[in-house]
């Protein structure tokens, strides 16, 4: 069985990714792909993980996690969706110890265990650090960003270094957070492993998002007009119809931390953008882009 583990990262999709795959589910289902409700799964993972440690599971542990997950004969399933951000972390701890994660090798060890013989494949969504920490800070319960950063230099960040760790336990698809509106069909698809010109429910729901109801009706008038186009012309639209139309109040955020003036947070960015870079050619990942 092929297991697709989205791991979020915290502060991305807030969810949006699994309940898009979750309109899809009848349609999906019809090619062996499940994709469970997470009632099914997340707490009973964290769970299986925190106490299973460095032991090695019992013989039965892989049957009885199917059977509660899926509705269906593990058998007919070729392909299992679990999205659960808090595998790796809960967010007040996602610094600590001094490194992004630091339980993420423990973790999916733990899954690989768990899941004998399957093929793990982790996808991640990235965010500029930029926006990432003060929106992980706010979702976590500690009052101070200083206690939240656990000593770290934000300037000393880098997702490559994290990626690098996910894909030396096995293959890893990511993309940056800020794409996602121009890549969230191809997203969704990636995970469920269906053709990449294939018609799913929901794929320019984000864009909907960012842009304002004439630009989405103009948007949509053009693809009926124009049915024939593939996926790399359809990104290309949306990105003109996202310069044209988008919803400044949608795309903009405010950061105000202590010390981070507008040069601090350029610096921040453009860090980022080089890392991408560099992750974009790294052995054993997939990097989406628009």
């Amino acid at each position: 069985m092929q297991i697709i583990l989205h791991l979020g990262a915290h502060c991305t999709d807030e969810d949006r990714l699994l309940r898009g795959l979750l309109r899809n589910v009848g349609e999906f289902r019809k090619e062996g792909v499940a994709i469970p409700g997470p009632g099914r799964y997340r707490r009973l993972l964290s769970e299986a993980v925190h106490e299973l440690g460095a032991r090695d599971p019992g013989a039965d542990a892989r049957e009885v996690l199917l059977d509660t997950m899926l509705d269906d004969d593990p058998d007919t399933v070729r392909r299992l969706v679990l999205s659960h951000e808090n595998l790796l972390s809960v967010p007040k701890l996602i610094l600590s110890g001094g490194t992004l994660y630091r339980k993420l090798e423990d973790r999916l060890d733990a899954m690989h265990r768990l899941f004998p013989g399957d093929e793990i494949e982790v996808f991640v969504g990235m965010r500029d650090f930029a926006s990432f920490l003060p929106a992980a800070w706010r979702a976590s319960p500690q009052d101070s960003f200083e206690v939240f950063l656990h000593g770290l230099d934000p300037m000393q960040l880098r997702w490559s270094d994290s990626i690098a760790r996910i894909a030396a336990k096995g293959p890893v698809t990511c993309w940056c957070n800020e794409d996602t509106p121009l890549i969230w069909g191809s997203i969704m698809r990636e995970m469920a492993g269906v053709a990449p010109d294939r018609k799913i429910t929901g794929s320019f729901d984000m864009l909907s998002e960012i842009i304002n109801p004439e630009g989405m009706r103009r948007f949509r008038a053009f693809l009926k007009e124009n049915p024939s186009v593939n996926e790399a012309q359809k990104r290309r639209v949306m990105a003109a119809f996202f310069d044209k139309y988008a919803l400044e109040e949608a795309v903009e955020e405010e950061l105000d931390l202590p010390g981070w003036d507008a040069a601090y947070i350029d610096m921040l960015t453009e860090l980022y953008d080089d890392d991408v870079r560099q992750i974009a050619g790294m052995a054993g990942v997939t990097l989406l882009v628009p």
